[in-house]
């Protein structure tokens, strides 16, 4: 049976720490609450034969991560709704923080807290750690009175949009490893093995065929320049960074990536989600929907939406209603406009935009598996055919050196 190491709070606010045994994390968490415990975090304990100790192979992070975040407002949600003050969740989240970088944001959010700050102004002074929309749910959740579950909100969002990511990362991981394992191996066939087979067809006097003698002059472009090579990739590196600093090639580049197929439409459904999950959280909490769309905008990427976003907003101040707007932009599917106007007519708009964004959440994971079954085969087709050319040049060098010797 698997060892679970627990924190929990007691209904005096006091700290409990231990281990327990148990079947799954959910039976940790219902023993604990079964003993009038308040549970805070239960991990499963690594198996101690393989286990590595940080200090020892690791570095400590020396700033605050998004990780860190995240865990934060699970822990703070969890321990509001069970009744604490906030300055003494916030006190028993220092008490429990092994991370340093962080503990020092937590102390820092205490003294402001306990020095009569709201939550949310005591969080604009961290504003690279904590964002503009994350501020707002929780002056939402103070606002209405309700921070405990604005908090359980935000959490809920957070927890989504890394599972987004995730499977997006993961998805891009193994066409990128395969690239970079590519491009080393011709890198190594080209610039090592090439030029030693050709010096010992030279040493023999023999005239290569053409094709041979192509392979063998890029091997020795690639061992005589390939600090050329390097300069090139960083010059083309600093030149897409360029690119996309300044606002009117970034606009032109956008536009074109959403006409790529596939991977337009993978763009367009990412930034849906996005969009709508983040818009939803919003409304749902509180926030006015124009001030939630200026919010919601801020998580957009691509530069042709945002604009396109910023038209919708416009009229919006106007007085229209969302859905119009948004249909009329063709900045994403047509179903979100469609369901959007639905929402509006029914008066349940965020309840709307959160199913839209688990629409858009199941599209991004087909369009990623479409793309994957495309993008995968090309590219290993693509690295055999030029390694199958490589090993051809040398069989008809040897072939011609054998029809020579008869």
């Amino acid at each position: 049976m698997p060892v679970f190491q627990y924190k929990a709070a007691t209904v005096n606010g006091d700290v409990l720490q231990g281990e327990m045994e148990a079947v799954s994390q959910d039976a940790v968490i219902r023993q604990l609450q079964a003993q009038g415990h308040i549970p805070i975090r239960a991990e499963e304990v690594a198996d101690t034969a393989v286990a590595v100790t940080p200090s020892a192979f690791s570095f400590q992070r020396r700033r605050p991560s998004r990780a860190d975040v995240n865990v934060f407002t699970i822990e703070l949600a969890t321990l509001m709704q069970a009744g604490l003050p906030l300055d003494k969740a916030l006190e028993m989240l220092v008490n429990l923080s092994d991370k340093a970088p962080f503990r020092v944001v937590l102390e820092k959010l205490l003294d402001d807290v306990r020095g009569g700050s709201f939550l949310s102004a005591a969080l604009e002074s961290h504003g690279r750690l904590f964002s503009r929309f994350y501020r707002n749910m929780v002056k939402a959740g103070e606002a209405s009175g309700a921070l405990d579950a604005a908090l359980a909100r935000l959490a809920e969002f957070m927890e989504r949009s890394r599972e987004l990511r995730d499977s997006v990362l993961s998805a891009l991981l193994y066409p990128m490893v395969l690239v970079v394992v590519g491009f080393v191996s011709m890198g190594v066939i080209l610039g090592l093995v090439i030029p030693r087979i050709s010096e010992m067809f030279s040493e023999a006097g023999q005239q290569l065929p053409w094709f041979t003698q192509v392979v063998v002059a890029s091997g020795s472009f690639v061992q005589s320049y390939w600090w050329a090579l390097l300069l090139a990739a960083a010059a083309l590196y600093l030149f897409a960074r360029q690119q996309y600093a300044d606002p009117v090639s970034r606009l032109r580049w956008d536009g074109r990536l959403l006409k790529l197929p596939l991977v337009g439409a993978l763009i367009a459904r990412l930034e849906a989600a996005r969009f709508t999950r983040t818009l939803g959280t919003l409304l749902g909490n509180g926030v006015p929907l124009l001030d939630a769309i200026a919010i919601a905008k801020e998580v957009l990427v691509n530069q042709v939406i945002v604009e396109g976003i910023r038209r919708v907003t416009e009229h919006v101040r106007q007085g229209e209603g969302l859905a119009r707007p948004l249909t009329e932009a063709r900045v994403f599917p047509p179903l979100a406009g469609h369901l959007m106007q639905v929402g509006e007519e029914t008066g349940n708009l965020e309840a709307m935009l959160m199913q839209l964004a688990q629409i858009y959440e199941r599209e991004v994971q087909s369009a990623l598996r479409r793309l994957m079954a495309v993008l995968e085969p090309a590219l290993i087709l693509g690295l055999a055919v030029v390694i199958a050319a490589i090993i051809l040049s040398v069989v008809m060098a040897i072939l011609s050196i054998n029809d020579l010797a008869f």
